[in-house]
């Protein structure tokens, strides 16, 4: 399986901290919970799950965006 970013990716993970390593370990293992081309990816280094948004291609897979979840309270 080949993982690709796209730039718009690069610069989400570089924005927030998030490793393009880490995320390429947790989607190659099936570390992650997968809804319709979309996954929560739960990643060792940060404290809070992470959204990853993808499209999947035969055995390629390019990340459109990642960005951190954070839920705040509800009023």
């Amino acid at each position: 399986m080949q993982i690709h970013f796209s730039r718009h990716a690069k610069r989400r993970t570089a924005l927030y901290g998030i490793s393009e390593t880490e995320i390429q370990k947790a989607l190659q293992g099936g570390r992650y919970k997968q809804g319709y081309n979309e996954c929560i990816v739960h990643l060792r280094e940060i404290a809070f799950p992470v959204k990853v948004v993808f499209t999947r291609e035969d055995d390629v897979i390019t990340v459109i965006t990642s960005y951190p979840l954070k839920k705040g309270k509800k009023r």
